[in-house]
């Protein structure tokens, strides 16, 4: 027997110095491609200890000790592998190459000085080993597992080859752990195995160009290494307590530590097959160790672009497309919960709505206006108290394949729901679901509450236009009535002059147009914008004049009549608007004068008076206000909001310079039209 030991370990001596040899021939000067060597060299040595120990019998600690260096210079070669160091300097300047082995280093010096000062045997080396095999098989998963497609395709060689390795020493040592005591069936078969593990790990060294891996890091792969992790501690503490029970219990100390190691092992097992368990272990590694599962930024930028092309004539269709698209959901329902304990279906997604009860959504709009939560109606089904207080008919949420309800949450109050049905995805949602779903719903109730708003102000300005145009229109109708008022006050006393006569059917055909404006306004429901009718200016202004001089004040116009520019038609309503305030806030002996000019191809208009004037503070937070008036009943508040209007429309300006008590003047700056 001892000397298929010898032979084996002989076996696997010649097998890493053919790999050794290989390596001096290829004559690789990585860093990486040293610490292969070195490991090579080591396990050259441990091998060959091995032989000669089970060939001449000398104490086993010998063969520990090389064992010992070979676990720590594999455990270095992988973490390296991962990390990517590329010299002597940069691996101890690297606090993860720094922190293994510090750790390393330090458990191996602590159990052989607890091996030589306690007398126990060599019980703390075998759990050092214990530790040290399972440091390396986590270490090689987590290479693997974290590398590219075309890295894994490299490495599983190396992986079958150490991992073998590690897993048959870890199972050595924890029986010997457990018992006390090598079994030496195992170790003589160990050799054996050393030695077909040997090219395994060579195809590896020559898959792997300069040992340089790209690696990821993905939540499973931690996950999977975490659990081997969690179980090899459990089994380090199970041949611990095996130990001691086989320590004190005497002549049936065996027996018992067999059965108390079978029952622990179930436990294992039990543990591990346990959902909730790798649930709860996985949320954690996720919330705590690893960013979130979802890229929000990238989620985030596909909600507005999504928001961007949204259907401006139904934009509850668009919020709920977007909730669906978040989750890959293709059927779901969107409801506006309102006060009277009522739903309004406002979208659906290829859902049959003809026999849908909305009545039936009462009790779980309760709950999430008073909760908050997303309820996930599998988790509902099948997990008891997963949502506490919550009583729901089941049955109308199954026939209507509803899995999720989402609440919409908007200014604290309970908008509505998105009513979702997840299809052949039986995953039941987890923390990071909820996260973005809540995040999104955020957004959305925004959305959904910004385009209400818009809506209800379209309405409101459609009200407004409409009063605008109802204020215009008396507006014009006072100025009318004005006119015809004044004929009638001064009929009995010129009835029989001619000139009068001429005033009289100037002033019906100007109410005329008057009226026939109001009456095409009133058609087309809107006050009609300036147009493009041009007349000459010196003809405005002489109209003005005439219009506003039956009237007190007089006007009086200082105009060269050689100003022949043409302006929009409609400066005369503006004009007379600006005259007549001009008249109201003068008395009837002072005068309103109105001149005109050219001044850099605009034409320059003002209106000057010597009445009570304005203050400045007036001026900036009044006078330009529409439907604000100082002359209570008898003005409309629309005269210099008008003239402000058309002239910023034509691209000038109207300016007002007052003094209380002194008078106005209001500069009206127009572009002109040259015919």
């Amino acid at each position: 027997m001892d000397f298929i030991g010898s032979l084996g370990f002989s076996v696997a001596t010649f097998a890493y110095f053919a790999f050794f040899l290989l390596l001096a021939v290829i004559r690789k000067k990585s860093f990486i491609a040293i610490q292969i060597t070195f490991v090579s060299l080591v396990s050259i040595v441990a091998c060959a200890i091995a032989a000669l120990q089970v060939k001449f019998g000398f104490s086993l600690k010998n063969v520990l000790i090389a064992e010992n260096l070979k676990l720590l210079s594999y455990l270095m070669l992988l973490v390296n592998a991962r990390i990517g160091i590329s010299s002597f300097s940069n691996f101890f300047n690297n606090k993860s190459c720094l922190k293994y082995t510090i750790v390393g280093v330090s458990l191996s010096l602590g159990a052989w000085y607890l091996t030589e000062s306690s007398g126990a045997g060599n019980h703390y080396l075998f759990l050092l080993f214990l530790v040290l095999n399972l440091a390396v098989i986590v270490a090689l998963e987590q290479l693997y597992r974290n590398s590219i497609a075309k890295v894994k395709w490299a490495l599983w060689p190396m992986v079958i080859g150490i991992g073998t390795i590690c897993v048959v020493d870890f199972v050595i040592f924890a029986q010997a752990a457990m018992l006390g005591q090598l079994d030496f069936d195992f170790w003589y078969a160990r050799g054996y195995i050393i030695a077909v593990g040997v090219p395994f790990f060579l195809i590896t060294s020559r898959r792997v160009k300069d040992w340089q891996v790209d690696v990821f890091i993905s939540r499973d792969v931690v996950f999977y290494s975490s659990m081997l992790f969690i179980a090899g501690s459990y089994l380090l503490v199970l041949a611990t307590a095996g130990y001691v029970i086989n320590w004190i219990g005497g002549e049936w100390g065996g027996v018992f530590s067999i059965a108390f190691a079978a029952l622990g092992i179930a436990v294992l097992i039990a543990l591990l097959l346990t959902e909730r368990l790798r649930r709860e272990v996985k949320v954690f590694i996720t919330k705590h160790f690893f960013a979130n599962k979802y890229d929000y930024r990238v989620e985030w930028l596909k909600s507005l672009e999504q928001l961007a092309i949204r259907d401006n004539n139904n934009f509850y269709s668009s919020a709920l497309n977007i909730i669906c698209s978040s989750m890959n959901i293709h059927r779901g329902l969107m409801v506006k919960c309102l006060g009277n304990e009522s739903f309004k279906l406002l979208a659906d997604k290829e859902f049959d709505t003809k026999d849908l009860e909305l009545s039936k959504l009462r009790v779980i709009a309760e709950y999430c206006d008073r909760t908050r939560w997303i309820v996930d109606i599998r988790e509902y089904r099948f997990i008891e108290d997963s949502y506490p207080q919550l009583d729901l008919d089941i049955d109308f949420f199954q026939e209507q394949r509803i899995d999720v309800v989402i609440p919409i949450i908007s200014a604290g109050k309970l908008y509505g729901l998105f009513l979702l049905s997840r299809g052949d995805d039986t995953n039941l949602l987890n923390w990071e679901d909820r996260d973005l779903l809540f995040a999104i719903t955020k957004q959305l109730s925004h959305y959904l509450s910004l385009n209400e708003a818009n809506i209800e102000l379209s309405e409101s300005k459609q009200f407004e236009a409409f009063h605008r145009m109802s204020a215009f229109l008396v507006h014009d109708l006072k100025n009318v009535q004005a006119q015809l008022a004044l004929i009638n006050s001064n009929a009995e006393k010129h009835r029989n002059n001619p000139a009068f006569i001429d005033d009289v059917f100037e002033t019906v055909e100007s109410a005329t147009e008057r009226l026939d404006k109001v009456l095409t306004q009133l058609r087309n429901k809107q006050v009609p914008e300036t147009h493009d009718k041009f007349i000459a200016s010196f003809d405005v202004i002489n109209q003005v004049v005439s219009q506003r001089n039956v009237n007190k004040p007089r006007v009086h116009a200082e105009i060269n009549r050689e100003l022949v520019s043409y302006v929009n038609e409609e400066l005369i309503s503006v004009l007379n608007h600006l005259v007549q305030n001009a008249q109201e806030a003068s008395e009837d002996g002072d005068e309103v004068t109105l001149t005109a000019a050219e001044v850099d191809g605009c034409l320059q208009i003002s209106v000057i008076d010597k009445g009570c004037g304005m203050n400045e503070l007036f001026i900036k937070q009044r006078l330009f206000k529409p439907f604000d008036t100082t002359k209570g009943n008898a003005g409309m508040g629309i005269g210099a909001y008008e003239a402000k209007q058309f002239a910023e429309g034509l691209g000038g300006e109207l300016t007002v310079h007052s003094v209380e008590n002194e008078g106005s003047t209001f500069k009206l700056t127009i572009p002109i039209k040259n015919n």
